[in-house]
């Protein structure tokens, strides 16, 4: 169990979720948190790496791992990044009384921190430029926020506020003619969350996107195309399977999520992929990956994955822990186990708040 936190065997550090699974078993096994917190003392990735599972730990009630991460602040090499990490989650009582410390330490780092928390907290100067407050867009009408990214006088960011506040509510089918003009400054990529706004609208987008895929600009013509292969005809089936049963044969672990999510489209008539995707989901190193592979595997052919969905619930990822909750059987197994997810102080508050609802629903 302690190899597990100090090897990385994550396939994608920036995805693949570990922290709060290990941090579950060290708890669960009823095991020492001390060998993690001696951990801290090497370079900063296991360093890193540790301080995520004792952060978790604290919040769980170990005042070992609570007050090895405080001391190694007081004292330790790479004390900037813990402090950023445990002031993210725990509350600010268990840290707030360390800003003398971190004033005092401060100056001996290379270069000023970037994140604004804790440090401006303690009046720390930070790096980059100061965060300017906008104001939100939330109560303007779905009408005022398709007139402002209609504007060409509108600025980016202004622009990225209203795609965020369109994103919250019931998709806008006039948002289709703007796309074109909504595309970064440089002409090169589309604005941050208009490929979500355009996601949402399904189907409605398709027409359009045969327009896109043909223009000149590069963005635009890459974003249609992606619409139009996110929404494949029926002649497309027959290519989706080949392309998974091509991507398993080469063991090519990056991008079949994506092909798994195309193929779900097609329900029932894509049953000859079934078997690659469970052996993606069996085999794939990318924990984040799985749950397009289970979802693909429900609108495809759902034998055999109550044991799948209720295994679910003890999964790395929040979002397949989050798809085990919806879907695995009502037995005093799975409901045991979303209580326990209900109730755990490590868990994400998406998944509580979806246990709660699983066991009200199923409760009374």
């Amino acid at each position: 169990m302690y190899d597990g936190v100090r090897r990385n065997w994550r396939w994608d550090d920036q995805s693949d979720a570990r922290s709060l699974y290990l941090a579950r078993m060290v708890r669960d096994l009823g095991l020492s948190s001390l060998p993690i917190v001696d951990m801290l003392v090497g370079d900063e990735e296991a360093c890193l790496r540790a301080c995520e599972v004792l952060v978790l730990l604290a919040l769980a009630g170990s005042g070992d791992a609570r007050d090895g991460l405080l001391r190694y602040v007081r004292e330790g090499e790479h004390w900037a990044r813990a402090l950023e990490s445990l002031s993210a989650s725990w509350p600010s009582q268990w840290w707030e009384d360390l800003g003398d410390i971190a004033r005092a330490r401060i100056g001996a780092e290379p270069e000023l921190p970037w994140r604004s928390e804790p440090w401006t907290r303690f009046g720390i100067e930070v790096q980059g430029c100061p965060l300017v407050s906008r104001p939100s867009l939330n109560g303007l009408s779905t009408a005022e926020l398709l007139a402002l990214l209609a504007d060409t006088r509108t600025e980016g960011n202004t622009k990225v506020d209203a795609l965020r506040a369109l994103n919250a509510r019931e998709p806008a089918v006039e948002l289709i003619p703007l796309v074109p003009s909504l595309g970064m400054a440089n002409g090169r990529r589309p604005l941050p969350l208009l490929r979500r706004a355009v996601e949402r609208l399904g189907t409605l987008a398709v027409p359009a996107a045969q327009d896109w895929a043909h223009e000149d600009q590069g963005w635009l013509a890459q974003f249609g195309a992606d619409v139009l292969a996110d929404h494949p005809g029926p002649e497309a089936l027959p290519g989706l399977v080949q392309e998974l049963v091509e991507q398993w044969t080469a063991r090519a672990w990056c991008g079949p999520d994506r092909t798994a999510r195309r193929l779900a489209r097609f329900g029932p008539d894509a049953a000859r992929a079934a078997p690659y995707l469970r052996r993606f989901w069996l085999h794939t190193p990318h924990s984040y990956e799985r749950t397009a592979y289970l979802e693909a595997l429900a609108a495809i052919d759902r034998d055999g994955l109550e044991h799948v969905h209720t295994e679910s619930l003890w999964d790395c990822e929040e979002t397949t822990r989050l798809l085990g909750i919806t879907s695995a059987p009502a037995n005093p197994e799975t409901l045991g186990r979303i209580a326990a997810l209900r109730d755990d102080p490590l868990e994400t508050a998406e998944v509580r708040a979806a246990a709660r609802a699983r066991l009200v629903a199923a409760t009374g």
